[in-house]
């Protein structure tokens, strides 16, 4: 989803949204720097991360201590733990598609600003 440093697009280059070229997040791209790009997707992948460890984490809550581990202070702090790494894989695996609506609007944002 990152431009090109030519920012020039193929057919297979070209963002996409909803399975259609995204013309307008190709426009904003040519007017951001590919620093800011990189610096968007990180942020777009934290976000993402932070709010799939909410989901796991309420998923998780009702599980109580059966199992090898008990119920003890130590394995909440274990599960807080396993959700967080959880959470991290799934964002850079693709995520759930959050990454990618907050990716597009942090660089339509950034193009606003430098036009």
């Amino acid at each position: 989803m990152i431009a090109s440093a030519a920012h020039g697009y193929s057919a297979a280059a070209m963002p996409t949204i909803n399975g259609r070229p995204d013309i307008q997040l190709a426009e904003a791209l040519k007017k951001v720097s590919p620093q800011m790009q990189a610096k968007a997707q990180t942020q777009a992948t934290d976000f993402e991360a932070m709010f799939l460890n909410s989901m796991f984490s309420q998923m998780t809550s009702s599980v109580k201590g059966e199992g090898p581990f008990g119920d003890t202070v130590g394995t909440g702090v274990w599960r807080s733990m396993l959700t967080d790494q959880y959470s991290k894989s799934f964002a850079k695996a693709g995520g759930v598609g959050v990454s990618a609506d907050v990716f597009r609007q942090l660089i339509l944002q950034q193009a606003s600003r430098a036009s």
